[in-house]
């Protein structure tokens, strides 16, 4: 990356894109990657004074929040060395997304490898997930998980996190892509295979935002919406039959949450009090939401520090519900809350606002048949980044590094997209 030349430029860009494999094989690779190439990124910056690559209100933005959350780590967090884990080196996320935006505007090909290697990834899960699901067992010896399909992922349940959050990514580059006829039902093959495997995963998380990214793109892009609504609806007949041929899955994906949340009864408590207390998605969620809502509410405005909720959930004044501890409370706004106090919670809440004002903006000049602010491959990763801030439904600790990086993979895209387009 110091001199970069076109052949240096073309290794790098295939070690940058090769971050989608690796994030099936595990957090290591991706890590190191993602480390590497922002050292040498900041390295390059520094070197050739190019400064002006990070001057953009997003970026600054970001930086900010790392620099409070490293104050918080030294002055707020009772264990200073434990909570640097998770804000010291956290700027390499948004460094990373920097990344992106400078290689594809400095040789766009990186575009078509990184569709490839979703492509591929996509269908090997599809191809191994299936084998899995039939017979007990994937190609490389793994076994279901119950029923649910993990595919390479073996124990680490997270193949349809890893699908659903990647494919408004898939999709944004197939809708730029020049393609040939064969291409397209190709794309839409996978596309039916992988709404339906998401739903074999028996993650319901990544299901939810599957079906929330789908509506999100169909609703506001142009060329590809028939062949997404139909693509999508023939999965959805698809998921219908694999339900009721599923007793175990429909009760997991349908009925448990809506048991949990309230919304129906089970036959054993009709005849207990209609005045039972619902709970928010089961009551281990209920319990950590509860927990971590308290220590908010001891210390509103900076919270305890990053990677203080593990530490803090153990104290008595905080303990709620039946299962109170956990290493994060599963759910990046209330996290924020009791780690970040309220100025953390500001600045993910300010990136749902945006998306939201810019889906406005989106949906305004379709009603109104006015020349559309995003085009279609913007309002893909647009979704990309939705489904990373969408405050209603449980995900995993905000400072992880695997889902970080699956999350600022759109948002260097769009990024690019956006500034190119300006400049």
């Amino acid at each position: 990356m110091i001199n970069l030349k076109y052949s240096n430029l073309k290794i790098i860009n295939f070690i940058i894109a090769s971050v989608i494999p690796f994030l099936i094989w595990g957090p290591f690779f991706p890590d190191l990657i993602l480390s590497v190439s922002a050292l040498f990124f900041l390295y390059y910056i520094f070197k050739n004074k190019k400064f002006h690559l990070f001057n953009n209100k997003p970026l600054i933005i970001f930086f900010i929040f790392w620099i409070y959350c490293v104050l918080l780590s030294i002055f707020i967090a009772k264990d200073t060395m434990l909570s640097f884990e998770s804000s010291l080196f956290f700027f390499r996320i948004g460094v990373f997304s920097c990344v992106i935006w400078y290689l594809i505007d400095r040789d766009k090909s990186i575009l078509t490898l990184f569709y490839y290697m979703l492509v591929l990834c996509f269908s090997a899960l599809v191809i191994d997930g299936y084998i899995q699901y039939f017979t007990g067992t994937n190609l490389a010896g793994f076994k279901l998980s119950g029923t649910r399909v993990s595919s390479f992922f073996e124990d680490d349940l997270k193949m349809g996190s890893y699908l659903s959050r990647l494919f408004p990514l898939l999709f944004a580059l197939f809708s730029i892509k020049k393609k040939q006829k064969y291409e397209i039902y190709f794309i839409g093959f996978l596309f039916i295979s992988v709404d339906c495997l998401i739903f074999l995963s028996g993650e319901r998380s990544a299901f939810f935002f599957l079906n929330l990214s789908t509506l999100f793109i169909v609703i506001l892009i142009k060329e590809y919406q028939k062949f997404r609504l139909i693509t999508y609806i023939i999965a959805i007949i698809f998921i219908y039959i694999l339900n009721l041929n599923s007793p175990i899955l429909n009760e997991r994906m349908f009925q448990t949450p809506a048991k949990n949340m309230g919304l129906i009864q089970s036959s054993q408590k009709q005849s207990q009090s209609q005045s039972q207390k619902a709970v928010i998605f089961t009551d281990i969620y209920d319990s950590l939401y509860r927990t971590a809502y308290k220590m908010f509410q001891d210390k509103p405005i900076f919270g305890h520090g990053p990677k203080m909720f593990r530490v803090k959930c153990k104290d008595e004044k905080y303990i709620t519900g039946i299962q109170p501890c956990s290493t994060h409370p599963h759910n990046f706004y209330i996290q924020l809350l009791a780690e970040a106090g309220i100025i953390g919670f500001l600045f993910l809440l300010s990136i749902l606002v945006y998306v939201i004002h810019t889906s406005i903006r989106q949906f305004k000049s379709i009603i109104f048949r006015e020349k559309r602010p995003l085009t279609d491959y913007q309002v893909c990763l647009l979704a990309g980044i939705l489904i990373s801030v969408w405050p209603f439904s449980p995900n995993g600790n905000f400072f992880n590094n695997w889902l970080m990086i699956t999350y600022s993979l759109p948002i260097g895209f769009y990024l690019q997209s956006i500034y190119s387009k300006k400049k």
